[in-house]
């Protein structure tokens, strides 16, 4: 089962902290129990480990490793039962960035299944499993042609990434006549399949080895990126993951986001489409409905106390403790919740409203 946008939320804010702690030595506990397995053998070995620690020379390591291994079998203890998706635990005596120090425990039922067991004591947390998580299953490799340039990126989930600019050399069109007008158009028409082949080379580069590949986006005006296709000798098991060509009259970043935006048919359960969904739904219906929305903190807070609130936008860039406050207000009256960034034109926009809103039941007259 797919993670909700809470969850991925939750899960990135966690991961972020648990990554800012290091130990002053090896004394950060991390055991991840897969599902399925019973947390009985697994506090069996944490008390194993207790009798271990005895033997640390440092007498401050060995007091942290210790208090760290009781206060993660206190709370296994606690659990009782491994959860359906099986259990993650960090325990250690962290430094907070007040300079103070305090013996801190964290236990996790992970939004996916846990397919790994781990005891690890060290200085840092293992956090590379619970990252995995966070991985997009399926990604789409972006490219725009045009005879003077190129540009290849990726869609990974709700982020584009640049991965390389290409210029071609091809001289733009001369006015002279006859055989010098003829001989040029020749050069022109060497140079650009020289240069589709090594677009079509570097295309194989970056998604070549790409498990999670799951299509091709290629804009560009036309003819070009049709004369590309045709000509590019672009390997097959690439050309086949062709899903979508679009007329696309710009490179680079700004290209790239274009080529998306047009491609929404093909990416309809994508995360970015999704974002981009919602978003221009909440600002037409700001538009056409007022009445029926509602944003800015103190607005939406009481929006969502009346169970008003049908589908409540968070943006990424407000402070963890609001995300969290109102995601606990939209769980108690069955709202569903999308979390949104600022990485593209919509996003900003909604930002500089306040970055959270509400799209409303019912309309609702102070």
């Amino acid at each position: 089962m797919a993670m909700t946008e809470s969850q991925k939320y939750d899960l990135e804010v966690l991961i972020e902290e648990l990554e800012s702690y290091r130990g002053r030595h090896t004394e950060f506990i991390t055991v991840l129990i897969p599902a399925g397995a019973t947390l009985t053998q697994t506090t069996k070995q944490l008390e194993d480990e207790k009798g271990t620690a005895t033997n640390i020379k440092s007498s401050g390591t060995r007091k942290n490793v210790i208090n760290s291994l009781e206060r993660a079998i206190r709370k296994m203890k606690e659990i009782g039962r491994t959860p359906e998706n099986g259990l993650a635990v960090f325990s250690g005596n962290v430094t907070h960035p007040d300079g103070s120090e305090s013996l801190e425990v964290w236990a996790i039922e992970p939004p996916k299944k846990l397919n790994i067991k781990i005891y690890r004591c060290d200085q840092t947390f293992v956090l590379e499993p619970l990252k995995e998580m966070l991985e997009t299953d399926e990604v789409y490799g972006l490219m725009i042609i045009e005879r003077n340039e190129a540009t290849i990126g990726m869609l990974d989930g709700k982020h584009i990434k640049q991965l390389q600019h290409m210029t071609s050399g091809v001289p733009g069109k001369t006015k002279c006549g006859g055989q010098s007008s003829q001989r040029f158009a020749r050069l022109r028409d060497t140079l650009a399949k020289d240069f589709f082949k090594r677009v079509a080379e570097a295309m194989k580069e970056h998604f070549w080895d790409n498990k999670k590949l799951k299509g091709i986006l290629i804009g560009g005006p036309i003819p070009t990126k049709d004369e590309f296709l045709a000509q590019a000798q672009l390997v097959t098991q690439l050309k086949d993951k062709v899903v979508a060509v679009k007329d696309i009259g710009g490179t680079e970043m700004h290209g790239l986001h274009e080529l998306v935006e047009k491609c929404e048919d093909v990416l309809a359960e994508q995360e970015m489409t999704k974002q981009r969904v919602i978003l221009d739904l909440f600002f037409e219906s700001l538009a056409k409905e007022p009445n029926k929305v509602s944003y800015g903190e103190a607005e939406v807070e009481d929006r969502l106390t009346r169970g008003a609130v049908d589908k409540l936008i968070i943006s990424k860039s407000l402070s963890r403790e609001k995300v969290k406050m109102l995601e606990k207000l939209a769980e108690a009256s069955s709202t569903e919740i999308h979390i949104v960034t600022n990485e593209t034109a919509e996003g900003v926009q909604f930002d500089n409203l306040g970055g959270v809103a509400g799209l409303l039941r019912f309309e609702i007259h102070d």
